[in-house]
Order: C-alpha cells, then sequence, then structure tokens
C-alpha cells in the first residue's frame, strides 16, 4: 500500500506491507514527518491509499455507520469543540453513536474531574485529551487510535492519560494503536511495535521478542566491513579503535563471536531511524554525482 499526495506525487507512504495482531497494545513510532498520521488516517477512513489495499477489523475502513461505531480515534491534538460544555460532548456522542456507554462516560468524566457544564474550549490540555478518549471510548469500540495524542501534554497530565488509556483498553478489551515520538510513552504502555520512518516501515514485531532479537555489540575497527553469517548491521559508530553497533541477529547474543549486550528499546528503534535516515542521503549523493557527469 502507498499514499502520495500533491502534483508531485511525494510519497508520505511507500510499500507499507504491514499485518497488525489483534488484542495488542501497538506503538508507531517515528520522526515527524515519517507518515504516521498518514497511516492512521487511512486506517480511520479519512483518506484512501494511491495504490493497494488495506483492511481495517476485517473491513474497508469506514466502510458503513456500524464499521464507524467500531473504532474510536483520538486525533492530534485531541480535539474536541471550544462552545460546546462537556455534558454537550456526552450528549453529542451518545446521539451519534449506536453503542454509546453513557454510564461509562458518565463514570469517568466524575472519575477525572470534569465540570459537565464547563465549556471545552475553557478546560486545559490534560482535560481536553481526558475528554477526547472519554468519548472515543464511550463508544465502546474494537480498535482506539490515537494520533500522537499526548505529546503537547505536561509529564503528569501525559502520566494520567496514558493511565486512563491502558484502563480503558482492559475495560473494552479492545486493541489499541498509539502513534507517538515519545518513547518513554510507548515502552510504558505498548506491547508491540511499529517504526516508520522514511515512509516506510522499518521494523514491526512484539517488543519483547524485537529486543531479543537485537544487540549491541562493541568490536574493532573494521570488523563490521564484513559481520558474520547472519548479523545484520543495523547501524555502527566508530570512535577511536573500536566500532558499536546495534545488529539483527538469528544467533543467540552469547553465540556470537564477540562480547554482546542486550539493547533498549529507545536504542532499538534509534538504530533504524539512523538507518533509514542514510539511505535517502546516500540516494540523494549518488543522484548528484550522476549529474556532475
Amino acid at each position: 500500500m502507498s499514499k502520495k499526495y500533491g502534483r508531485s506525487g511525494k510519497p508520505a507512504l511507500s510499500d507499507v506491507n504491514l499485518t497488525i495482531p489483534a488484542g495488542r497494545v501497538i506503538g508507531l513510532v517515528g520522526p515527524n514527518g515519517a507518515g504516521k498520521s498518514t497511516l492512521l488516517h487511512l486506517a480511520c477512513g479519512l483518506t484512501e491509499p494511491t495504490s493497494g489495499s488495506l483492511t481495517v477489523l476485517g473491513s474497508r475502513p469506514a466502510a458503513d455507520a456500524s464499521h464507524l461505531a467500531r473504532v474510536g480515534f483520538v486525533a492530534q491534538n485531541t480535539p474536541v469543540y471550544d462552545s460546546f460544555t462537556v455534558a454537550e460532548h456526552v450528549k453529542l456522542g451518545a446521539k451519534m453513536n449506536p453503542g454509546w456507554d453513557p454510564a461509562l462516560a458518565e463514570r469517568r468524566i466524575r472519575q477525572v474531574g470534569l465540570n459537565p457544564a464547563q465549556k471545552a474550549g475553557q478546560l486545559s490540555g490534560g482535560q481536553r485529551a481526558q475528554l477526547a478518549l472519554t468519548i472515543a471510548a464511550a463508544k465502546r469500540p474494537e480498535l482506539l487510535i490515537f494520533d500522537e495524542p499526548a505529546a503537547a501534554l505536561d509529564p503528569l497530565a501525559r502520566k494520567g492519560f496514558l493511565h486512563n488509556l491502558m484502563e480503558f483498553v482492559l475495560e473494552l478489551g479492545a486493541s489499541a494503536v498509539l502513534s507517538s515520538h515519545l518513547l518513554g510513552d510507548v515502552e510504558q504502555v505498548c506491547d508491540y511495535i511499529i517504526v516508520l520512518c522514511d515512509s516506510r516501515v522499518q521494523v514491526a514485531g512484539d517488543t519483547q521478542g524485537l529486543a531479543a532479537g537485537h544487540a549491541r555489540l562493541v568490536v574493532p575497527h573494521g570488523e563490521f566491513d564484513r559481520p558474520p553469517a547472519g548479523v545484520e548491521v543495523i547501524s555502527v559508530e566508530h570512535s577511536g579503535k573500536h566500532s558499536r553497533a546495534v545488529v539483527r541477529t538469528a544467533t543467540p547474543p552469547e553465540a556470537l563471536p564477540y562480547p554482546a549486550e542486550p539493547v533498549t528499546l529507545e536504542e532499538l528503534v534509534l538504530a533504524y531511524m539512523i538507518r533509514a535516515a542514510a539511505v535517502p542521503a546516500a540516494r540523494t549523493g549518488a543522484a548528484a554525482r550522476g549529474a556532475a557527469r
């Protein structure tokens, strides 16, 4: 599946071939402009792919009203209607969603301390996020999608939002996709990760499985010019007589010919981001050399 924008046909997503498992909390991570929002908008039916296709919960996204009701979406900056009160948001949600759970909505509004008579435009960033989360969850969806919902929140508000997100996932028995460039947030709540860079999926999988399949190696300079069989160098940094690398390996780390250390989720993600950033630079350089000839 691919998605392009504008007359120039600039790719927002290129050749994405991805199956997301059900019943998981999935972290979608990558730098700004990587295509995260585009992928989530495609999943919600807000836009369509330029080529290829995708299905969500077994159907084309937003295929009909019943399918829309199965997906809860909290967009970037947690948009709400400034002129509507909290109570009016709840009333609107009940009117638009046949599976609306009024008891859940009212209970959660009390728990997070929202005043039903207060207009959304007067709420803090954290309160707006909690309101948007409550409206999405009271639909009782099978899938919750969050596009950078907590990026603008202070640490305390973000912690409260993530805590409530996980409570909703458990209460509803729903799957969730959380887009974020804050790796700490992803590490707290997600058990599956997708790294999206340069409009392409770089790696995807269970967080524990990915960590077990990668290692950090420090070897004499030049050793990675010919890595051993079964070892893929993701990123490498040179310092003096030694090179430090994050590698992907099917070989157990203890069986490698070099001392191996476990990688953190942050190290793993950054390694793939560094590699993705180097590929376009190499292409640009090759094109420039060709033009010079």
